[in-house]
């Protein structure tokens, strides 16, 4: 994940404030929105590194196969997560 979760608590409490503070959201469990706010946000971010990881588990089981054909690791990796990402309709 590119930010560290410290940063991503204080995003979702900012987040949290200024939607309150433009009136789009009212609670009276400040706390509770937060973890909330924070959790989708850790999932969003989380999202590259887990397509990542499955462009690694993919590879793994082919990796014979590349060797014999040649194929650059790097390459087949930039592709098959571009693949990936459009599966998951992911931005990135």
């Amino acid at each position: 994940m590119i930010f560290s979760r410290d940063y991503i608590g204080y995003l979702a409490r900012r987040t949290v404030k200024h939607l309150i503070d433009a009136k789009m959201i009212t609670t009276s469990d400040l706390k509770g929105v937060e973890a909330r706010v924070h959790t989708g946000l850790v999932e969003e971010l989380s999202l590259e590194d887990r397509i990542n990881e499955e462009v690694r588990v993919i590879l793994d089981a082919y990796s014979e196969e590349m060797r014999k054909s040649g194929a650059q690791y790097a390459e087949m990796f930039k592709k098959v997560k571009t693949e990936l990402t459009k599966k998951y309709k992911a931005v990135l």
